[in-house]
């Protein structure tokens, strides 16, 4: 099929990268359920040999994955984490990376706990102001990493600033773009060299399976890291693959309604008397909202807030009181969960980092699902009185 046809997002998500199976005729890609395949002689095969290094299934997402992100490359890993590990593998002892100081807080402990022991050195800074950043690039700074809108404060960068900062240094650029999707946000026609994704999250959309991806352009580099994801072996299996394959085919139409139902919920949060603020990329007077429109289609489905009193207590009760919203780890899926940052997702960041960050003890993250906006509304209704 040629890909160059696609124009639209939702035919490229439903399309790119895709054949229908030659050996049936099948139009849904077959689970390749194996883990090795025959060769006629030693070496002679059909382009398999192993299921870690090669697998159909997995050819066909990552194909698929490379066009909607817009990029040449597309690599699959069994976790978001799994996709940042690799990618740390092509770093040095000594390396430097500069880092979004608001980040999810399974990759600042991968940062901290795991791979400082092993020489690399991780700055963490605010990067609504390109200054930020400069002061921190040494002869040793190899990656700057951004996370965009960020988790859970919503904050957001500016990807083109900081990509054209980072190649006038000659500093590769990472972009996690969990939150936005490639849908909304796509770093790398930006001026980022690499894109990450949690395929967790919105990609799978079904809260189904546990997935990462890196996408890119760059041809030495994409041979490095297809080197180590087979190297270090940290791959999905088929049934993962065929369901994001499965999720991504609806994606656009997905993250338009999160988008509808987060604008609702967002100003409903505004508006009550008992919310104290409300972090939304959406609201005209967000710090980062002219940038958001610029870069990103619409203003995703993720919402934190505080309630007046900033009491931990508070928003234990509130959590814990959800009819319609889950209290559960995770984003991105059709339904709606509600987080507490402080004690669930980001509770590997020490207490001081995180309110520095204005991560406070009381924050609330919602991500807002696909169920009617009212029922939402009159879930956090319920909660707040």
């Amino acid at each position: 099929m040629n890909n160059t046809l696609f124009k639209g997002f939702g035919t490229r998500a439903i399309h790119a990268g895709l054949e229908p199976d030659p050996s049936t005729g099948a139009v849904m890609t077959p689970i390749y359920q194996t883990s090795t395949y025959a060769q006629e002689a030693p070496g002679k095969h059909k382009g398999y040999e192993y299921s870690r290094t090669h697998n159909p299934t997995r050819k066909a997402l990552e194909a698929n994955l490379a066009a909607i992100e817009g990029g040449k490359y597309g690599l699959a890993f069994a976790s978001g984490l799994a996709a940042i590990d690799t990618l740390l593998k092509t770093l040095n002892p000594g390396d430097e990376i500069i880092s979004t100081n608001d980040l999810y807080g399974g990759t600042y402990r991968l940062f901290v706990r795991v791979y400082e022991k092993f020489g690399l050195r991780f700055h963490f800074v605010p990067m609504q102001q390109l200054s930020s950043i400069e002061e921190k690039i040494t002869e040793k700074t190899r990656l700057i990493w951004v996370e965009t809108p960020t988790n859970p404060m919503l904050n957001v960068i500016d990807i083109e600033a900081v990509a054209q900062l980072a190649k006038t240094k000659g500093i590769l650029l990472a972009v996690d773009n969990t939150f936005a999707s490639p849908y909304l946000q796509q770093p790398l026609k930006l001026g980022a060299d690499i894109v990450m994704h949690s395929a967790t999250k919105y990609i799978g959309g079904h809260s189904d399976l546990v997935m990462g991806a890196l996408v890119l352009n760059n041809d030495a580099l994409a041979e490095q890291l297809y080197f180590l994801q087979n190297a270090a072996g940290a791959v999905p299996g088929p049934m993962d693959c065929f369901l994001a394959l499965r999720g991504i085919k609806t994606l656009h139409v997905r993250m338009q309604r999160h988008c509808e139902n987060a604008e609702k919920v967002a100003r409903f949060l505004r508006s009550h008397p008992k919310v104290e603020k409300v972090f939304w990329p959406g609201f005209p007077d967000h710090p980062g909202h002219e940038i958001a429109k610029k870069q990103m289609r619409a203003f995703g489905g993720m919402i934190s807030f505080t309630m007046k009193g900033d009491s931990i207590e508070e928003a234990f009760r509130a959590v814990s009181s959800f009819k319609i919203f889950t209290l559960a780890e995770s984003l991105g899926g059709v339904e709606s969960l509600a987080g507490h940052p402080a004690t669930m997702t980001h509770a590997s960041i020490p207490r001081e980092e995180r309110l520095k960050a204005g991560l406070s003890d009381s924050l609330i993250r919602l991500s807002v699902g696909l169920e009617d906006a009212d029922d939402l509304i009159s879930d956090l209704k319920q909660v707040l009185q």
